[in-house]
């Protein structure tokens, strides 16, 4: 398909405008999405730690009424010495006791009393006393069992319908109202001799009343779990009572200390979470918010419309814009055109007085001038005859042929073992594996049993140079000779030991080239010197320069080294540098065991 230069004009002006206008649209919704996230979570973070201590003071408050009866001693006295002892009095003082606890707070709906002595109970609801009664079977009840049996002083059962405890309350089949019960086992001081249990039931509205301050009725819900996940309030009071087995509990409980917020999407819900704990003896139970993505991104999805309308309307003006600028751009070229075929059919004039002012008038203006040059040299029949003669200079490069090159390194070597100069021979041979590996071009990745082989053929090149002043040593673990890996890996590491360590000093240096591997995935390989080192500022410049784009300085050697492993690796490939000024340096390299590519073997 041939487009004309106005149809591509219109197409590239209207992608100019539509394309930054749409990538700055998605910026801008993503970005205040973020803000709005972030904002929420920094101002409900302080709702909801305030709002745990005041559910914690609450529930504290609540669970430490027992402690408020040590101090009475006539009540204290009849739970000792049993109601039958004195049974008038200690009516009255039990009666005066339970109306009194009753009256402390107004969310109280009943408070039952047991006395271990004589097994008496007494319940108080509806602000009005029970009778005495007989509770043989008082540990068939399970909370007072596991008083009796744990270390705690007291526990608390989850939100439930109000029940009559020893059958000494009447409630009424219509007021069966939710209730969270506390369970209090009151011990004598200080032998720990058991006198009896409290229990107070309470309805939820305190609790309600400081929930609701934590969260949107309308759009959040709302949790407020014990330690095992039974929801003793939520904002949906179907599940108050029941254990919660939703996922995210179990990832709220994992989290991490000092964490207050995730973002959590399964089937059920979609949103962000806000979850704390609370302080104390309820330091095991947690409250959580959950605000739906719909609600929380609610006005940045309002906003991002309203740049889209305002966007259509826009495009709309862009549109007849462009449709004017692109007919009064391509108008001139138009009208060249067509002279231009005029010209190809012969006729050599044109049919315009001018195309502008600007740049289609001048090339215009060259146009009518060339045609009427064009039209005056053919009247006159003068042919221009230009001979262009060209002669190109080839410069032969004469290349060494490396099998000419093996073979003469091998005709050297046999002449060194005729004349029993092993020493030469074994140097010869040392460099020919080192160019036969390095010239080879036709694998990129080898074994490491290869690159082991190629760095011990230079290590004995430069013992015969340094002598004495070098030692090494190749300490390979066998599993580790059949890894795959980059080919050239292992000798730019030898070389930087010699270039900046036994190079920069008049000191023997020792080389090891230790390979093994680390897991059941990876290898590590170490190569470690005992030259001049590194002080620790130096060695951070250094990883940090391996990590950058540039070159690391003098250091190309390593930098060119852990760009391959990324290519190869990416984030898999690990490498680190160690040392100390005059104590050596150390590079460790730290891969997985296979490679993308296939390792060839030689």
């Amino acid at each position: 398909m041939i487009w004309s230069i106005r149809k591509k004009l219109i197409i590239f002006l209207l992608l100019a405008t539509v394309i930054p206008f749409t990538i700055s649209n998605i910026l801008t919704y993503h970005y205040t999405k973020e803000s709005v996230r972030e904002r929420f979570i920094t101002t409900n973070s302080d709702v909801m730690k305030n709002g745990s201590n005041d559910l914690t003071n609450y529930l504290t408050d609540i669970a430490q009424t027992s402690s408020r009866l040590y101090g009475y001693h006539p009540f204290i006295k009849v739970l000792q010495e049993g109601v039958i002892s004195d049974i008038g009095n200690n009516q009255q003082e039990i009666n005066r006791t339970l109306l009194y606890l009753y009256n402390m707070k107004p969310e109280i709906e009943q408070i039952h009393l047991y006395i271990q002595k004589g097994h008496d109970s007494f319940t108080i609801y509806n602000a009005k006393v029970s009778s005495r009664g007989k509770y043989e079977e008082v540990y068939k009840h399970p909370y007072y069992s596991r008083l009796r049996e744990g270390t705690s002083y007291f526990n608390i059962e989850p939100t439930h319908p109000i029940y009559s405890y020893n059958h000494l309350s009447t409630i009424s089949e219509k007021n069966h109202e939710n209730v969270l019960s506390f369970h209090e086992l009151i011990n004598e001081i200080p032998t720990d001799r058991v006198l009896g249990f409290l229990s107070i039931d309470v309805n939820l509205s305190h609790l309600s009343s400081i929930s609701n301050r934590l969260f949107e009725q309308s759009s959040q819900d709302f949790y407020l779990m014990n330690d095992d996940g039974t929801i003793v309030y939520s904002s949906d009071p179907a599940q108050m009572g029941e254990k919660n087995k939703a996922g995210w509990f179990q990832q709220v409980k994992r989290a991490k200390s000092g964490t207050h917020s995730m973002d959590w999407k399964d089937k059920e819900f979609s949103g962000v979470m806000m979850y704390n704990h609370l302080s104390g003896k309820f330091k095991d139970w947690y409250v959580v918010k959950q605000v739906p993505y719909e609600s929380l991104y609610a006005d940045a999805r309002k906003t991002a419309l309203i740049n889209i309308l305002i966007g259509m309307i826009s495009l709309v003006f862009v549109i007849l814009a462009t449709m004017l600028v692109s007919i009064k751009f391509t108008s001139p070229i138009k009208v060249l055109i067509k002279n231009m075929k005029r010209v190809e059919q012969g006729k050599f004039e044109v049919d315009f007085k001018s195309l502008g002012n600007d740049e289609f008038g001048t090339l215009g203006k060259h146009f009518t001038s060339m045609v009427e040059t064009i039209n005056d040299l053919i009247e006159r029949e003068y042919k221009l005859e230009i001979e262009n003669k060209s002669t190109q200079l080839r410069v032969l490069q004469s290349q060494v042929n490396p099998h000419f090159l093996y073979n003469t390194l091998q005709s050297i070597g046999t002449l060194a073992l005729r004349h029993k100069v092993i020493s030469i021979y074994t140097l010869l041979t040392s460099l020919s594996n080192i160019m036969r590996y390095s010239m080879n071009m036709r694998e990129d990745t080898v074994l490491l049993s290869q690159e082991v082989q190629h760095v011990k053929s230079y290590l004995q090149l430069q013992k015969q140079r340094f002598d004495k002043r070098f030692e090494y040593d190749l300490l390979i673990d066998d599993e580790a000779l059949g890894v795959g890996m980059p080919k050239m890996i292992l000798q730019p590491l030898v070389e930087n030991s010699f270039k900046h360590g036994l190079e920069q000093t008049t000191k023997p240096m020792k080389i090891e080239v230790k390979a093994y591997l680390y897991s059941e995935k990876r290898i590590r390989i170490v190569v470690q010197d005992t030259g001049k080192g590194m002080t620790q500022k130096e060695l951070d410049e250094l990883q940090r320069a391996l990590q950058m784009e540039a070159k690391a300085g003098q250091q190309i050697g390593l930098k060119n080294t852990y760009d391959r492993l990324k290519l190869y690796y990416g984030d898999d490939a690990v490498m680190k540098v160690k040392g100390e000024p005059n104590e050596g340096f150390i590079v460790l390299i730290d891969i997985p065991l296979k490679i993308d590519k296939e390792v060839n073997s030689v």
